[in-house]
C-alpha cells in the first residue's frame, strides 16, 4: 500500500472556522459605535516550569481604529517581555497539527499472496502617561503601570482596584465595554491580576504596509499555568471556537477543570469524502462536542516535533519554534526540530458551558495521537485468483461498513450517504434485514 495526504482537503480543514473578527481570551472593546464580535480564535502557549509564552492571533475584520484588546495578564509585563509575531508562524503549526484526510490504494490481491508467500517466517521605548489622565485613573482606583509602543500596538498595563472604576476609565478613554464585562473584570481583580490593554497605533501600522494585524505576544512567569476565556464570551454572539495550541518539553497537556477527550480518528470513511472533507469534518467535530454535553475540550493533535506520520506539513523549524517562543531552542535552523511536544485542543464554548478559565496540566505523556480519516481505494482490476475474487465480493459490505462509519461521525442520514456512494461509484452493500441495525458492534 502507499499512503498519500490529501493536500486539497487538508487545506478545507484548515478553513472549517468562521471568517469573522476573534478575540483570543479578552474581549474586543470597541470605540465609536463599531460593533465587534468574537467568535473564533488562535492561541500557542510556550510553557517550561513557571515560564509562558502566550501568542495570541486575530482575525480582526473592519477599520484598525476600532481595534482594542483587553487581557487578564499575571503581573505587570515589561516593554522586552511584549513582542509582535508573524501569523506565517502560526499558520504553519496550523497546518502541520490539523486534522488530516489519507488515501490508500488497495493493491491486486494475487500480488499480495505472492508476496506473503515469498516472505520468511517471523521468528520601542515607554512613554509617561499624561498627567491629567493618572490624576483621574487614579480617583477611579486604576493605575496605569506601564505604557509602551510595540510594532503597530501601543500597550497599557493596568491594575486597578475594582471593576467599575476599571469599566468606568475604560470607556471615559474611548473604548466601548460590552454589557456584562463588570463583574468579569472584577474576579480577575479579585485574583490580583493586572490588565494588558492594545489599541493600534495608526502611524506605525501603516508603515508596517499590511492590510492586516500581526499577532501580539507576551512573555511572563506564573506559577498558575491557565489561559482566561470568561471575558471572550462578554461580547461573543452565540458559541465561539478557540482552537490552542501548547508548546513544551514533557509531553501533552490537557486541561485539569473540564474533561480533555480525543477526537474520533482513525476510521476508513466513503471516497467521495475526499471532494468534502471541510464540511465533514466541520459535523465530525460538532457531532464530538454534542456527544459530551458541549462542556469538553477536544484534543485534535498531540506530537513530538521533530517528525510526523502522516505529515500535513512539515514539522516547524527551529527559528520558527523561537518566534514562538520556545526559548529552550539552540540557534540551529534546521527542520524538524526536537525537545518540543505540541498539544493541539480545540474547544467550542460560551460562557454557560465554560464558566471558569482554562487550567491546564502537562501530564508527561509523549503518546503520538492526530485526528485523521482515511480513504481506502479499491482495486479494480480483472481476477485472476481466488482471494481476487473474494475481495471483490467483499466490497459491498466493506462500503456498507464505511456508511455506517459516516453516519456515526457525522450524524449524517445514513440513506443519503448511500446515494452520494451510489453516484459515486461505490454502492454499498444491501442494509439486509432490519434487526442487523441493532448492534453495530457485532459487525
Amino acid at each position: 500500500m502507499r499512503a498519500i495526504l490529501t493536500a486539497a482537503a487538508t487545506a478545507a480543514a484548515l478553513a472549517i472556522l468562521p471568517a469573522a473578527a476573534s478575540a483570543f481570551c479578552g474581549f474586543y472593546v470597541a470605540r465609536g459605535d463599531a460593533k465587534l464580535f468574537n467568535e473564533a480564535s488562535k492561541v500557542v502557549m510556550v510553557r517550561d516550569g513557571n515560564r509562558t509564552v502566550l501568542t495570541m492571533a486575530n482575525d480582526f475584520r473592519g477599520d484598525v481604529r476600532d481595534f482594542a484588546l483587553v487581557v487578564p495578564a499575571p503581573t505587570v509585563l515589561k516593554r522586552e517581555q511584549i513582542h509582535v509575531a508573524e501569523n506565517g508562524v502560526i499558520d504553519h503549526l496550523d497546518a502541520y497539527s490539523a486534522p488530516r484526510l489519507v488515501e490508500y490504494f488497495d493493491e491486486d490481491p494475487c500480488l499480495l499472496r505472492l508476496r506473503r508467500m515469498a516472505e520468511p517466517s517471523p521468528g520601542t521605548m515607554a512613554t509617561a502617561a499624561a498627567p491629567p489622565q493618572e490624576k483621574r485613573a487614579r480617583s477611579l482606583g486604576v493605575t496605569i503601570e506601564a505604557q509602551y509602543t510595540v510594532g503597530e500596538y501601543d500597550i497599557l498595563i493596568l491594575s486597578a482596584e475594582q471593576s467599575d472604576g476599571l469599566a468606568t476609565w475604560l470607556v471615559e478613554n474611548g473604548y466601548r465595554i460590552p454589557d456584562g464585562a463588570a463583574p468579569v473584570l472584577g474576579s480577575y481583580i479579585a485574583q490580583g491580576m493586572k490588565f494588558f490593554v492594545a489599541r493600534v497605533n495608526i502611524k506605525e501600522h501603516a508603515k508596517t504596509g499590511n492590510a492586516y494585524l500581526r499577532p501580539l505576544q507576551i512573555a511572563f512567569e506564573s506559577k498558575k499555568f491557565m489561559l482566561p476565556i470568561r471575558l471572550g464570551t462578554v461580547n461573543a454572539r452565540g458559541k465561539q471556537d478557540l482552537l490552542l495550541w501548547t508548546l513544551t518539553r514533557k509531553g501533552r497537556v490537557e486541561t485539569a477543570n473540564y474533561r480533555t477527550v480525543r477526537l474520533p480518528t482513525g476510521q476508513t470513511i466513503p471516497t467521495y469524502i475526499k471532494a468534502k472533507f471541510g464540511d465533514t469534518y466541520k459535523a465530525i467535530f460538532a457531532a464530538a462536542v454534542a456527544k459530551e454535553g458541549g462542556a469538553a475540550v477536544m484534543m485534535e493533535y498531540a506530537w513530538d516535533m521533530g517528525w510526523c506520520d502522516p505529515c500535513a506539513a512539515d514539522p516547524l523549524s527551529a527559528r520558527e519554534l523561537r518566534q514562538l517562543g520556545v526559548f529552550w531552542m539552540g540557534r540551529d535552523d534546521a527542520a524538524g526540530a526536537q525537545d518540543v511536544f505540541v498539544t493541539r485542543l480545540h474547544l467550542r464554548y460560551d460562557a454557560e458551558s465554560f464558566p471558569e478559565d482554562l487550567r491546564l496540566i502537562e501530564t508527561g505523556d509523549r503518546q503520538n495521537f492526530q485526528g485523521r480519516y482515511v480513504l481506502r481505494h479499491a482495486w479494480t482490476g480483472r481476477p485472476s485468483c481466488a482471494e481476487a475474487r473474494d475481495y471483490l465480493a467483499g466490497l459491498p459490505a466493506r462500503y456498507e461498513r464505511e456508511a455506517r462509519t459516516l453516519a456515526g461521525l457525522t450524524g449524517w442520514d445514513i440513506g443519503a450517504i448511500r446515494e452520494e456512494m451510489a453516484r459515486a461509484g461505490t454502492p454499498p452493500g444491501e442494509p439486509g434485514p432490519w434487526w442487523k441495525n441493532i448492534r453495530d458492534e457485532d459487525r
